[in-house]
């Protein structure tokens, strides 16, 4: 009697169940159609079904002093490896020889092509300036390992000459992650090629850089790590596919605009170590945060004024990115000063460097040509 009974309640159920009119709940798509977002977000978040069977690479960066970043490398079979800078504000890789004779080279591993079994030559010479220094070589082919990824047949460049600059640099060398557009002799840059070999998950690359000498600096090729974030990521349009290039609307101090005003260009740089900007701007700029500038072009700050010095805020594409005091100063044994320096390339466009990056996480996305930026942790 028991068993016949819950078998009519059953029923009952199915039966009132298939006559319950079913509920749709949109989609995360659709409701973003209704509100007319869905074009913007799919550009800005392609859809990619692949991403969890797929990898990244993480590279560990050493911080050097907050003045420069440096990561490890490996070129050829079997591998020789070298520190280099990774340096979003130019394109190419290379490492000293050991047909290289300036001093630089030997104060630094040099690569040696015949102790590699997959190293090609190539048939171009190799020229590059920087803004603090040189090299001329030539170009060649090996496989370059980073971040746990193996690039095949990557083009690189072995110095020959490096300028007396190049001495003092902990790095051995550069690896570019700009566009191929700025590239010497027009090389695939590594990260490029990492996208065309199907090393990485996503067309994107993200960078930490770790504040007062810590350690615990990275790049990911291929992936975002959120632990190094708080907050949301706001997307910002490259305005040229050469260097990471964005507009910015200006630069405030107490709400007073004291630089880029209408707007200017700025390019986000791993591989300066200053915020840099047309000279009347930077100038104008440490007056308002209570530097001097004294004959050499550095701006000195009282140490024991630090807490009391103004914000400073950089607006980028409507967004608000600001930078206390005790991220824009630095402290050394010679005293305190700004990190805003003169010389912006062309003499107007800015770059946002290291001082910059290491407030805000930064995702370099190839595929869009947006940069993301974030609040670091």
């Amino acid at each position: 009697m028991k068993c016949l009974v819950v078998l009519c309640a059953l029923v009952a159920l199915s039966e009132c169940l298939h006559r319950m009119p079913l509920i749709k709940v949109k989609s995360a798509r659709e409701s973003l159609e209704d509100q007319g977002l869905w074009e913007e977000y799919s550009n800005k978040y392609p859809y990619n079904p692949m991403v969890k069977f797929l990898q990244a690479g993480t590279e560990p960066m050493t911080n050097d002093a907050d003045l420069d970043y440096l990561g490890v490398v490996s070129i050829g079979t079997p591998p020789q490896s070298f520190k280099v800078i990774f340096d979003t504000g130019s394109s190419n890789l290379w490492v000293p020889s050991v047909y290289c004779s300036s001093q630089a080279c030997q104060t630094h591993t040099q690569f040696n092509p015949h102790e590699s079994s997959t190293f090609q030559w190539g048939s171009h010479a190799l020229s590059i300036h920087y803004g603090t220094g040189s090299m001329t070589g030539y170009l060649a082919s090996d496989t370059v390992e980073v971040g746990g990824l193996s690039v095949t047949q990557q083009m690189f460049g072995l110095s020959q000459t490096e300028a007396p600059f190049m001495a003092h640099m902990k790095a051995d060398g550069i690896l570019g992650l700009a566009f191929q557009s700025i590239a010497v002799e027009h090389v695939v840059p590594v990260f490029d090629n990492m996208m065309k070999q199907n090393l990485v998950s996503q067309p994107l690359f993200s960078v930490y850089l770790s504040p007062n000498s810590e350690q615990g600096s990275e790049v990911v090729f291929g992936g975002i790590d959120e632990n190094h974030y708080t907050g949301q990521i706001t997307w910002i349009p490259l305005t040229s596919e050469s260097y990471w290039q964005i507009k910015m609307d200006s630069v405030t101090v107490n709400g007073q605009t004291v630089a880029c005003a209408g707007g200017c260009q700025a390019i986000i740089d791993t591989g300066t170590s200053l915020i840099v900007g047309p000279t009347n701007d930077i100038n104008n700029m440490n007056a308002w945060v209570g530097a001097a500038t004294n004959q050499y072009g550095r701006a000195t700050v009282n140490c024991q004024n630090i807490q009391s010095m103004p914000d400073v805020t950089f607006t980028i594409n409507g967004h608000a990115f600001t930078i206390p005091a005790s991220a824009y100063v630095s402290q050394r044994s010679n005293g305190c000063s700004t990190g805003f320096g003169n010389g912006g390339l062309g003499g107007q466009l800015w770059i946002l460097g290291d001082v910059f990056i290491r407030e805000f996480y930064v995702i370099f996305n190839a595929q869009t040509n947006y940069v993301g930026l974030a609040k670091s942790v």
